[in-house]
């Protein structure tokens, strides 16, 4: 008799790893096209602050230094994007999304931008990277790993392919700690946001997810742990908007 396949969590539901993968990828082929839209709607604006935070603490050089960033889970390539435009010209960042939808809108958008020659888009899962080891000067992921079915597996490969000296940055959807707000932030959550979804994507189900994947996130202090785990020193994070979200940080030392 075989073993049971591990499970994990797809919102509230309990599913198979295998599962997982193929649902998420579903959600995202189902709102790719307007994601910067909703999470404009979802946060009022606020996740473009969060990610000018996030790009502020990678800080990546202004002259032409040369820096590699490795973006996952960043497919419309709004990361890799606002750190080119902070950068000088050594800049190059590749984008690693394992959904096609997700990476066709980053392409097109980087063409747009004129940001095609310093922005490139791979596919690719981030449990298993398709890069050398100490291959990036630095990795982000944004809004992304919660919806990585092994996070453990995926922080191990963020720390493969960094340099020494690399940092790991991860902004993240995490736990409110101002009282009331955790009330306000819940209904808003529950009741706005998929019935908002629906009415912009078509796809009401998809948000409800994202949603409920949020509070099966792990806290602050354990992701931290997570992070040291897979070898990360001088590991921290920062509250941001009353503890919505988190930015973690860790180096390869």
């Amino acid at each position: 008799m075989g073993q049971p396949d591990e499970t994990t969590h797809f919102g509230f539901r309990d599913v198979s790893l295998g599962d997982k993968q193929t649902l998420v990828n579903d959600v995202f082929h189902s709102v790719a096209s307007r994601y910067d839209l909703m999470n404009d709607l979802m946060s009022a604006g606020l996740h473009r602050v969060w990610k000018d935070v996030m790009i502020n603490a990678l800080n990546p050089p202004c002259g032409d230094t040369p820096f590699t960033l490795l973006d996952v889970a960043g497919g419309t390539g709004d990361i890799a994007f606002r750190a080119a435009e902070a950068a000088g010209g050594g800049f190059r960042a590749t984008v690693c999304d394992i959904n096609s939808d997700m990476l066709s809108v980053g392409r097109a958008r980087a063409i747009a931008r004129h940001l095609d020659d310093r922005v490139s888009f791979v596919e690719g899962n981030a449990e298993a990277l398709a890069f050398p080891d100490r291959n990036f000067d630095a990795y982000t992921i944004a809004f992304g790993i919660r919806n990585v079915p092994r996070i453990d597996l995926a922080l191990n490969e963020a720390y493969r392919v960094l340099r020494p000296g690399g940092r790991f940055l991860c902004l993240e959807f995490s736990t409110v700690d101002v009282p009331g707000l955790d009330r306000i932030y819940d209904l808003f959550s529950f009741k706005v946001i998929p019935p908002l979804g629906g009415v912009v994507t078509g796809d009401a189900e998809s948000y409800r997810y994202l949603v409920e994947s949020i509070r099966k996130f792990p806290k602050p202090y354990t992701f931290a742990e997570m992070i040291r785990a897979a070898g990360f020193s001088r590991v921290n994070w920062q509250s941001l908007s009353g503890g919505i979200v988190a930015l973690h940080s860790g180096w390869r030392l």
